[in-house]
């Protein structure tokens, strides 16, 4: 008996003391992207339309992530975001995985998004798209509950490659 009650009280102050390391966490970003090439080459058919962004469009983003912060320096959440390329309106939907290396007021970030988007172009209900972002950037602690970033990196989606510039807000 003294055996199990033993156990119950390790893995009890065990749980507090990891629920204690973790918390709800927000982010709100928004960023430009900059068209920088198509990812594919079409040879042309006869319901061909052009490229998905078929001008070359750059474009801009606002997203909403909700999520959870381990120890102050990994998040992960989902969040879904707006898409505007040159008058296409699309919207995304991804995961987003974070991680700052150091625990000072001003620290890199490393950021990794994979999801989903899909955008009302010229085709008949849109296209609809894998979404991979890699970032880095830096990351200012305002205070304990609040941060502000920059980040910029790769974004691959729509049959074009991109470069975001995003500035966000974690609380």
């Amino acid at each position: 008996m003294k055996k199990i009650i033993t156990i119950i009280i390790i893995l009890t102050v065990f749980g507090m003391k990891a629920y204690s390391q973790v918390s709800y966490s927000g982010k709100f970003e928004t960023g430009y992207l900059s068209f920088q090439y198509t990812t594919v080459q079409v040879d042309p058919g006869p319901n061909w339309k052009g490229y998905n962004l078929n001008k070359e469009q750059n474009g801009i983003d606002f997203n909403l992530i909700n999520g959870v912060n381990f120890k102050n320096r990994f998040f992960t959440g989902l969040g879904i975001g707006y898409l505007n390329f040159e008058g296409i309106n699309g919207i995304s939907i991804f995961t987003d995985f974070e991680y700052l290396p150091l625990k000072t007021k001003l620290t890199p970030l490393i950021n990794i998004k994979i999801g989903y988007n899909h955008i009302w172009n010229q085709y008949e209900n849109g296209t609809g798209s894998a979404l991979v972002e890699l970032g880095g950037g830096i990351n200012y602690g305002i205070t304990e509950k609040l941060d502000i970033y920059m980040q910029s990196g790769l974004l691959i989606t729509q049959q074009a490659f991109l470069i975001p510039i995003k500035i966000g807000l974690r609380f």
